[in-house]
């Protein structure tokens, strides 16, 4: 994907942009930098899935509901209430007044946020025939795969401060949903001036929004900067300026970090941690992480079509040995697909056990005969749930040879692997989960049905209808009890049917230098900087 199209040449925009902020910057302005780990795709997160991109984008957008920073509690945002209709389906927000969309070089806003922008947001994701629908590949994987695409039924402007949003059945977790990245409201003005000046592609390569910190310039693969909203509504931005130094190599985040380049940073290496908790000038924070590593299994493939072969596999790996040579002990084994600090966990369930023997007999029984040869995908990039993927790929590559297994080891560049992963391409392959709202719903619709679609996030392609209609019926309960014996069926199914290996839960460590203040760890593995200043 191209980073930069619109007829204004990039470095035009990046030179004007530049020139801005550097007028911008007093001499006692406090810019904090954080050190992060990867270029973004874009700047719209409707368009991505991964964190790296989430992460880039947040600064600059709200949503209609967002989290308490720092909690999985659902606050209000530039919905400032809510009502909800007594059969569950429909939501009315009446939207806060009087907020300011940000300026960019070529664009000042005419008017506030309004109802506008929010139906702008959503039917771009939802309707085919949305003049921006297919600009920037035109894909909407959390839209589709969470079910909105299919269960929205009309979104409508009541007036320029309401807003009804209308499905086809109760959702219970439609509110922590709409705090998603995904859900971000854009400026449905600027879409229209981008359009006319047949600059549409800008859209999401120059943001605008009404968050916290207004976008300066992205410098690719180096640098993005942003500068504070003034005009903020909510909790005010705290500097003056706020810097990405993209740095991949977590040894050099390491490096700037201890000289002063960066204030923060994510992903240290585990090896690096006792060094970092024994230096006096930084400080090291810690969560069991909402998330999940795991290896999908293409059950649309032979012989990952036969769960005996799903399950030999499951049984081929030492789990134990990873987690001790890849996460050092920062995590625990995963046996289900949500981590154990989540409400819904079925602690009943036995981990599929360690034994090369058994595996054998189940390859044998399901008629496969060794050896035989598979490709393993493993991700070229560090993530919170997996610190090292080629290493764990080299131990599990030994693993499956004393099972007769041939793994041939494959990797892509990141954005090459994920799309070819969600197309179905591998026979096995790498990823993992981090949590986004803090409901079981949020990982278990990554077995979902409507995930399994080509281009869809389900990278097993595994589609069990007794298992999708328990979670189609779990976002129609209100009641958590309810909703947990359901997720406990589910989790027994998970079990049995092994559409894939579930590896671990990582612990999650971030690092900042002392000086950084006011920082607030999310359980989501998301960065915000709002709030945050420097002594």
């Amino acid at each position: 994907m191209s980073i930069h199209r619109p007829t204004l040449t990039p470095n035009a925009v990046a030179l004007a942009a530049l020139a801005l902020w550097a007028a911008a910057a007093g001499a006692q302005a406090k810019t904090l930098v954080y050190c992060s780990e990867g270029s973004p795709e874009n700047f719209t997160p409707a368009l991505n899935t991964t964190g790296t991109s989430f992460d880039a984008a947040r600064p600059v957008y709200d949503r209609l509901t967002h989290f308490v920073r720092g909690s999985t509690q659902v606050e209000p945002g530039l919905a400032e209430s809510w009502t909800i209709s007594p059969d569950g389906k429909t939501y009315t927000f009446k939207l806060r007044g009087g907020v300011k969309f940000h300026s960019v070089p070529g664009f000042t806003p005419t008017r506030e946020f309004n109802a506008d922008d929010v139906i702008f947001s959503f039917e771009r994701q939802w309707k085919a025939d949305h003049p921006y629908a297919k600009v920037s590949g035109g894909k909407y994987d959390y839209f589709a795969d969470m079910g909105f695409k299919d269960d929205l039924v009309s979104i409508e402007k009541v007036d320029p401060l309401t807003v009804r949003m209308t499905f086809k059945k109760p959702n219970v977790t439609m509110l922590p949903n709409l705090a998603m990245d995904f859900a971000a409201i854009h400026s449905a003005e600027y879409a229209d001036a981008l359009a006319k000046a047949n600059k549409k592609e800008q859209f999401d390569q120059v943001p605008v929004g009404t968050g916290p910190f207004s976008f300066v310039v992205y410098q690719k693969d180096a640098v993005i900067r942003y500068k504070a909203n003034k005009a903020y509504w909510g909790e005010k931005a705290l500097v003056d300026d706020l810097v990405y130094a993209i740095t991949p190599d977590a040894t050099a985040r390491y490096s700037k970090l201890k000289a002063g380049e960066c204030h923060l940073t994510g992903y240290p290496r585990p090896a690096d941690l006792p060094e970092m908790q024994k230096d006096p000038a930084l400080k090291v924070t810690n969560l069991p992480g909402l998330n999940i590593a795991y290896w999908a299994f293409n059950t649309q493939k032979p012989p990952f079509d036969k769960k005996e072969v799903r399950q030999a596999f499951t049984m081929a790996i030492d789990k134990a040995a990873i987690l001790k040579d890849v996460y050092l002990g920062a995590g625990t084994a995963a046996k289900n697909f949500i981590p154990p600090t989540m409400w819904g966990y079925n602690n009943q369930v036995q981990d599929w056990p360690h034994d090369a023997e058994k595996a054998k007999a189940l390859l044998a029984k399901a008629g496969v005969k060794t050896p035989m040869d598979v490709d393993l995908w493993y991700m070229p990039v560090q993530r919170p749930y997996n610190p090292n993927a080629k290493r764990m790929a080299e131990m599990m590559q030994a693993d499956l040879a004393k099972i007769g297994v041939n793994a041939k080891l494959v990797t892509y560049e990141w954005g090459e692997y994920r799309k070819r992963l969600q197309q179905g391409e591998h026979l096995t392959g790498m990823l993992g989960w981090n949590g986004d709202n803090g409901d079981p719903d949020n990982f278990f619709f990554l077995h979902g049905c409507d995930a399994a679609r080509p281009g869809g996030q389900n990278l097993s392609k595994w589609c069990n209808k007794t298992f999708d209609e328990k979670l189609e019926k779990a976002r129609s309960l209100t009641d958590n009890k309810a909703r947990t014996k359901l997720y406990e069926e589910m989790q027994a199914i998970e079990h049995e049917e092994a559409p894939d290996f579930k590896i671990a839960h990582s612990v999650v460590y971030e690092v900042m230098r002392k000086e950084v203040t006011g920082y607030k760890q999310s359980p989501f593995n998301t960065h915000e900087f709002k709030g945050v200043s420097l002594n």
